[in-house]
């Protein structure tokens, strides 16, 4: 039976980086995975550019029922860590909006880079394995694969959550850490899509397409500032993804769809230079036409001009752009999570490295475990942290 210090099971993000890292840093290293290649859900990432990192990665942005468990691994590995490495493979990269750092040609770099430090570490790599059955005894773990046995002293499972099925996701890791006793927290859809009930879907449906700036609010108080987007079965867009990790079934949030406008002002300066002005009309000077449509359509806008708006109409037309209070039916679930909330409890694992409090040789990284992070780079932050902290104690 073949023997390895270490063997780690996932080849993503989180599985590939620290294997490498351990590998170079003179472990002997088995990377296994049921896939056809490596890096598959990285290759989907950021629209086919990776979203690799975010320029202002700090603790608060990640949500997780221990709070303070990921603040060693951010500190000690570092988004400016990672970005060093990018640039020493010549890999172009540039900033779109609040700090988020994409390729400039495609996720494929940083998959081929992830490669080459795997080939730099010397770590063998077995696509297309999957594992059976695995054993823990004095000599450390053992593993039944498709076609035969391997040991090792360490395991690291790095298999990720439930997110995007179609790439391969699965309970795996949960059903490893529940096999030693590790407690895994209730999982559940996160950076989603919400769907919405029927009657205001069908509403809404001549909308799919329109994308409007926002601001989005849930029960909790957490807000987002980032743009929206109709869509055929519901709402979608930066900001909806974003507060769909803070949502719960049942809740409303609430919508500004004018937060760049003091819509009371802009309706009173109108009022005064253009009185016979329909109030659709201005409006559309804000808003897409679609949108101002739609909405009067459902009776929320009254089809008047500036003079007929009376001062009791203004304020709920005021209140309804602002504070659009709507209650999702629910997500688009796995299908389309770009994330999954909840796995296994970090209170199981030690914050600096990974491994299992109470079994010895068993490490968690990346999104299997209950750390999520926002949009914008901050799942792959936390892939690389976690990997570096858990390959610097394989190394020990």
């Amino acid at each position: 039976m073949e023997r390895f210090d270490a063997i780690v099971i996932g080849a993503g993000a989180a599985g590939m980086f620290c294997a490498a890292l351990a590998g170079q840093a003179g472990c002997r290293v088995l990377l296994l995975d049921n896939g056809k290649k490596p890096g598959r859900k990285i290759l989907m990432s950021g629209g086919g550019r990776c979203n690799f990192t975010n320029l202002y990665v700090e603790p608060a942005a990640y949500l997780s029922q221990n709070p303070h468990f990921c603040k060693s691994a951010l500190a000690r590995y570092t988004q400016w860590d990672f970005i060093d490495l990018v640039g020493k493979h010549g890999i172009a990269w540039h900033e779109k909006t609040l700090g988020q750092l994409f390729c400039d040609d495609s996720a494929q770099q940083i998959v081929d880079m992830l490669v080459a430090e795997c080939e730099k570490g010397n770590v063998t790599q077995r696509l297309r394995s999957e594992v059976l059955s695995v054993t823990r005894d004095d000599q450390g773990y053992t593993l039944q694969l498709n076609g035969d046995s391997v040991q090792a002293a360490k395991l690291v499972i790095a298999s990720g959550g439930l997110s995007m099925p179609g790439l391969g996701a699965s309970p795996f890791g949960y059903k490893i850490a529940e096999q030693f006793g590790l407690k895994v927290l209730p999982t559940r859809a996160g950076l989603v899509p919400f769907t919405l009930h029927k009657p205001l879907l069908e509403q809404m449906q001549t909308l799919s397409g329109v994308s409007v700036p926002s601001v989005i609010t849930a029960e909790d108080g957490t807000v987002f500032r980032e743009n929206l987007l109709f869509t055929h079965r519901g709402l979608s867009g930066p900001a909806v993804l974003q507060i769909s990790s803070y949502w719960q079934p049942g809740e409303f949030v609430s919508i500004n769809l004018l937060p760049e406008c003091d819509l009371a002002n802009f309706l009173n300066e109108q009022r005064e230079a253009h009185p016979n002005q329909s109030l659709k009309n201005t409006l559309a000077m804000q808003l897409p036409k679609r949108l101002v449509e739609c909405l009067q359509q459902l009776g929320q806008i009254p089809d008047v001009s500036l003079r007929q708006l009376n001062s009791r109409e203004q304020e709920s037309l005021v209140e309804l752009l602002t504070h659009w209070r709507v209650q999702p039916n629910g997500t688009e679930g796995y299908r389309t999570a770009e994330v999954t909330l909840g796995g296994v409890d970090t209170h199981e694992l030690f914050s600096r490295t990974m491994e299992a409090r109470n079994v010895p040789g068993l490490y968690f990284i990346g999104e299997v475990m209950d750390v999520t992070g926002w949009l914008g780079g901050y799942n792959f932050q936390w892939a690389w942290s976690s990997a570096w902290a858990c390959a610097q104690a394989l190394a020990e």
